[in-house]
C-alpha cells in the first residue's frame, strides 16, 4: 500500500535529507586511494550522529529470517551493485569505483536503536527516512568507468525530471533505459527503487528498466508520493548474482557497475529533489 505523506511530513523528510546530502558529500571527498571502507564506515556514523539522526540500514533486515545489516554505509567497489557492507573494511585503489548508498533517519523523537525492525514497518525512533547515493571514483579511473559514471548520474536527472502528477512508473523505466542503452550501457535486472519516508522501504516498487514482472509499472504518481529512484548500471550483463559476503549483489560477469540516487516528493505541480 502507498503511504501519502502530508506537506508537514514532506519538510521533515527534505530537513534530514538536506542533511544526509552534506553527509555524503563529506563521504565522497574523502575517498581516495589507501582509504578502506571501514574508514568511511566510522567517517559516516560519526557524522550521522553529531546530526542528531540514526543509519537507516544499520540493524535493518527486509525479512525475520535474515540477519540485520552489519553497517550503516553500503561501500559497493567496482563489480558489486549495491549492499556492499563497509566492514570487514576493504582497502581502495586509484581505478577503482565505489558506491555510497547511505540512509538516515531524522528526527529522532525516541533515543535508542533496536536493531530489529524489518522492511516497510514503521521506524522505532518516530523519525523520517532519506535514501541518497552516489558513485565516486578512486583517483585516476579509465575512460569506460568515467563513462559509466556521468551516463548513471544522467540517467537518475533525466527520471527525475520526468516525475509529476500523471506521470507512471513505466515511463520513468523507458526514460532511463533508453539514455542507457544508447551509451551502450545495460541496466541492472532484478534491483528496483521504492517509496520511502515512513520506513526504510516502501511500496511502490520502481523498476528503472521495462519488464513485465512488475505490476508497479502502470502505477500513476500522485502528490504526496516521496519515491528513491537510484537507476543502477552496468558495463556488460544486466544479470545480478549474490556475492560471497550473502549480502553485496555483483553483476554476473563481473562487469563494472554504477549507482546513482535520490529521495524525491511528487508534488501538484512537479516534484522536489529532497536529497539535496
Amino acid at each position: 500500500m502507498i503511504q501519502y505523506k502530508t506537506p508537514e511530513q514532506i519538510a521533515l523528510i527534505k530537513e534530514g535529507g538536506h542533511i544526509l546530502a552534506g553527509i555524503v558529500q563529506k563521504l565522497a571527498a574523502a575517498v581516495k586511494p589507501g582509504v578502506t571502507t571501514a574508514d568511511l564506515e566510522a567517517l559516516f556514523l560519526g557524522l550521522v550522529e553529531a546530526a542528531g539522526g540514526a543509519p537507516s540500514f544499520k540493524g535493518f533486515r527486509s525479512s525475520r529470517r535474515e540477519a540485520p545489516f552489519p553497517t550503516g554505509l553500503c561501500a559497493s567497489v567496482n563489480e558489486q551493485i549495491v549492499h556492499g557492507p563497509a566492514i570487514p573494511g576493504r582497502t581502495l585503489h586509484s581505478g577503482d569505483i565505489i558506491g555510497l548508498d547511505v540512509g538516515m533517519e531524522y528526527p529522532l523523537k525516541q533515543p535508542g536503536h533496536l536493531p530489529d525492525w524489518t522492511v516497510n514497518s514503521s521506524s522505532p525512533h518516530g523519525g523520517y527516512f532519506t535514501d541518497m547515493a552516489v558513485t565516486v571514483p578512486v583517483g585516476k579511473v579509465s575512460r569506460l568507468a568515467n563513462h559509466l559514471i556521468n551516463v548513471t548520474r544522467e540517467s537518475l536527472a533525466l527520471a527525475i525530471n520526468e516525475v509529476a502528477p500523471g506521470c507512471s512508473l513505466l515511463r520513468i523505466a523507458q526514460v532511463i533505459e533508453r539514455l542507457v542503452e544508447k551509451h551502450g550501457f545495460t541496466v541492472v535486472h532484478d534491483l528496483v527503487g521504492h517509496g520511502v519516508g515512513l520506513g526504510v522501504h516502501e511500496d511502490p516498487s520502481i523498476p528503472h528498466y521495462v519488464c513485465n514482472d512488475y505490476g508497479e509499472q502502470d502505477i500513476i504518481l500522485q502528490p504526496g508520493m516521496v519515491i528513491a529512484i537510484e537507476p543502477m548500471v552496468s558495463t556488460g550483463s544486466p544479470e545480478i548474482k549474490l556475492g560471497r559476503d550473502h549480502l553485496s549483489f555483483e553483476t554476473v560477469d563481473g562487469s563494472l557497475s554504477a549507482h546513482f540516487e535520490h529521495t524525491i516528493a511528487v508534488t501538484a505541480t512537479g516534484h522536489q529533489v529532497l536529497t539535496i
